[in-house]
């Protein structure tokens, strides 16, 4: 029996390259920025106006004048962008709040502009948030309206370009809507505003503090008539293609940790940039898991970042975004 690992005559010792931190810091083959994290932001009316979300740690709705504080330090962390969700206090059944030019996201993009940080501009297109029913489409009856629907998410693209957003993101998974979005756009004169498409989103459990956060819990049924099922991939990249037709410059896969296989699959089919949302659930996890000590929970959230830029996302709306940056920071990244 051989006794030694020199009569093996190993010549491949990958462990050579691991010995020490500098070794492992110069070979290492994805690296994560804070320029490539988009914080996701809730905006409420007002001034003054925070209000803490219990089931996302460390984060609030905030008022426009607040939203600009939080750009603030964001910026001064290199945070490459924020992500902007309207929480209005009325709501209809058509959800025309969401394209209102005094909503709560349009009066925050245009302090925003105001402000001239280095971040990048992004509102999110959807109709939950403001409707009263909770669906992120009109309805005809308990249905939703798909091609109703495609000229009010359209209007709100709209509102949002007009008050300084240098993309828009259709979320409500629409037959169409990025073509909808791109043809509203064109034709009111912002053929510069970028489109970032969700382009697989699956119906996912992993949601819920987001529905909290934006008060966009359903009334009534789900939403998996119009989003994903979670079991399909290869639809995800007909979804990814059909958008990338329609003219979206961005496609985003979400959940983020679920979708790992997707992004690395659109990573070999698309030359657009991919982006990758690390949602409400996943945040909330790694948080309570850390809470209760089971885990670290810097070391969870850099490693869960890592492992979605590894798969093949160019950016990362992550809830993590300010804390990640700050311990990037610390590291010299």
């Amino acid at each position: 029996m051989l006794e030694t690992a020199e009569k093996l005559e190993l010549t491949d010792r990958p462990r050579r390259l691991r010995a020490t931190a500098a070794r492992r810091a110069l070979v290492r083959e994805t690296r994560l920025s804070p320029r490539q994290l988009v914080a996701p932001v809730f905006v409420v009316p007002g001034s003054e106006r925070r209000e803490p979300i219990p089931s996302l740690t460390g984060h609030d709705r905030l008022s426009p004048d607040l939203v600009v504080a939080q750009a603030r330090r964001l910026a001064d962390l290199r945070v490459g962008g924020l992500l902007l969700f309207g929480v209005p206090d009325t709501k209809d059944d058509a959800g025309h709040g969401a394209a209102a030019p005094g909503g709560p996201v349009p009066e925050a993009l245009r302090r925003l502009r105001e402000a001239d940080l280095p971040m990048v501009l992004v509102a999110d297109v959807c109709l939950c948030e403001y409707t009263s029913h909770g669906h992120c489409g009109v309805l005809d009856g308990q249905r939703v309206d798909n091609d109703r629907s495609l000229p009010l998410l359209g209007a709100a693209a709209v509102a949002y370009a007009d008050a300084g957003a240098d993309i828009v993101a259709p979320s409500a998974m629409m037959d169409g809507q990025v073509l909808a979005l791109r043809s509203a756009l064109d034709e009111a004169g912002h053929e510069g505003t970028a489109i970032m498409a969700y382009a697989s989103k699956h119906a996912s459990f992993l949601y819920g503090p987001f529905r909290e956060a934006a008060g966009s819990t359903p009334a009534f049924g789900d939403r998996r008539s119009y989003q994903m099922d979670p079991a399909n991939g290869r639809e995800a990249m007909r979804e990814m293609e059909l958008d990338v037709q329609e003219g979206a410059d961005i496609l985003m896969v979400k959940p983020a940790i679920t979708s790992l296989d997707l992004l690395a699959r659109a990573r070999d089919r698309f030359d657009l940039p991919l982006a990758a949302y690390q949602v409400s659930g996943e945040y909330a996890m790694v948080q309570a898991a850390a809470g209760n000590g089971w885990l670290d929970l810097r070391g969870a959230a850099l490693e869960t970042l890592l492992a979605i830029r590894r798969a093949g996302a160019d950016a990362i709306m992550s809830y993590f975004a300010e804390d990640a940056a700050r311990w990037l920071a610390e590291d010299g990244a």
